[in-house]
């Protein structure tokens, strides 16, 4: 149960801040219990100045009575001085324990006491001088025998020792209470450092706990980050073979078309055009209207056949299969020069690509060629087709206004299928343009193995 809660206690965000505080409230005991052992050392320190007062007071009233008895004795007035500074040190002790224990009800009446005793016995001594000056032998000496002035010691003596006595007691119980304090503090101390410790070994186990569980979170992350890259790789090449399928199938769709218009429209227009002269030539003698309705006839059924033909070959290029790439590429821009009136500059080298590749590389160039049409306002463009190493490189640029490529362009399906269809035979297309400074579109290929 104990380890539970420990382990509890450990593992809860509030174990740090709560050992502080009570590391805090601990320090607060250590602090006061210093306070309080230092007023208790000044009060010690007090008390043994009333004590040595007393002694002092008890020791004066002594040298006073010497002083007083060699005067009388030898008469001499060395033994005044003895006494007259016997006089002024005990009216100050009594002063100073007056003022000690002014507020004292025990220990008042007891300096009360001594200071009327000390009183009595300084008088008793002023006295007997005063008749020893004036030459009464006999009183003096009648008045040193008598037990008055043993019996004032006697009384000032018991009245010192129950002043000691009670300073004794007062010592002692001070020690007592230093001792209890010092202590509280030393148990403060040893919790405070217990708990500290605790709290430091608690933060540290957190602390292990936070990095294996960031450790742990990290790795989480990087596997789940490694399988959506194997994911997104997969995706990818899966979407690119799709792209290259549907590609090849849009590709053999056009392929199949051409090849059906070729035929089919073909023969149905030729067939059309015999029909057409040997109706004329059965006819003989026209009217000129019949000659101009034939004569129609005829042009439409021509304007057919190379409506046709041209169909047919942007459905599938036959230069590109009959003549390969680099007459099939002269023979578009040659045409893209006539149709758009643009100065266009060919710089094409023989090459060795795949039959899609040299699809793809026409297929590129063809689809270049009508965005600047389209949008470069150019009046240059140039076109060159080289291969060096192995790989065939593929380039178009004009002079055109260009654009930003880092904007996104809502018409921008055209270079997108470039791309696709370039990196579906394993090359690579990149495209550089700023607004103002034209458009070039390069792209490398690997040629046929």
């Amino acid at each position: 149960m104990r380890m539970s809660l420990l382990k509890r206690f450990g593992r809860s965000a509030y174990a740090f801040p709560l050992a502080c505080i009570a590391a805090l409230l601990l320090l607060v005991i250590s602090e006061t219990s210093y306070r309080s052992a230092s007023e208790s050392m000044q009060r010690l320190a007090s008390m043994a100045a009333t004590r040595t007062e007393i002694q002092s007071l008890w020791r004066h009233l002594v040298d006073a009575e010497t002083g007083q008895r060699g005067y009388l004795i030898t008469g001499r007035d060395d033994y005044l001085k003895p006494y007259r500074d016997s006089l002024a040190q005990v009216d100050a002790s009594l002063d100073l324990l007056t003022d000690y224990y002014r507020d004292d009800p025990v220990g008042q009446p007891l300096v009360k006491q001594l200071a009327e005793l000390s009183t009595q016995k300084l008088s008793e001594l002023a006295t007997t001088m005063r008749l020893f000056d004036e030459g009464k032998q006999d009183a003096w000496r009648e008045m040193m025998l008598t037990n008055i002035g043993q019996e004032k010691m006697e009384g000032l003596r018991v009245a010192s020792r129950t002043l000691l006595d009670l300073e004794s007691q007062r010592v002692a119980q001070k020690r007592e209470s230093v001792q209890r304090t010092l202590l509280i503090n030393r148990i403060g101390v040893a919790l405070t450092t217990l708990i500290s410790l605790l709290a430091v070994s608690l933060y540290f186990r957190q602390s292990l706990v936070l990095t294996r569980v960031q450790i742990e979170q990290k790795l989480a992350v990087q596997v789940e980050r490694d399988r959506l890259e194997v994911e997104v790789k997969t995706r990818t090449a899966q979407l690119t073979e799709l792209a290259q399928h549907l590609q090849t199938a849009r590709e053999d769709e056009r392929s199949r078309l051409a090849r059906e218009l070729h035929d089919e429209l073909g023969a149905l227009l030729t067939a059309a055009k015999l029909d057409a002269a040997r109706l004329k030539a059965r006819l003989g003698t026209m009217t000129p209207e019949v000659t101009e309705r034939l004569l129609h006839l005829n042009k439409l059924l021509n304007d057919g056949i190379a409506l046709k033909r041209q169909i047919i070959e942007n459905l599938r290029p036959s230069s590109l299969s009959n003549l390969g790439l680099a007459a099939a590429l002269e023979i578009i821009t040659g045409e893209f020069a006539t149709a758009s009136g643009l100065s266009i500059h060919v710089k094409l080298a023989p090459t060795d690509l795949s039959p899609s590749g040299e699809l793809t590389t026409y297929r590129l160039v063809q689809e270049a060629l009508t965005n600047i049409a389209k949008y470069a306002k150019a009046t240059e463009v140039w076109v060159e087709l080289s291969q060096h190493d192995g790989v065939v490189t593929i380039a178009v640029r004009d002079n055109g206004c260009g654009f930003d490529t880092s904007v996104p362009r809502q018409a921008a399906h055209g270079l997108l299928g470039m791309r696709y269809r370039v990196e579906a035979e394993g090359g690579e297309v990149t495209l550089v343009s700023q607004p103002g400074a034209g458009t070039s579109i390069e792209a490398w290929l690997p040629t046929r193995v």
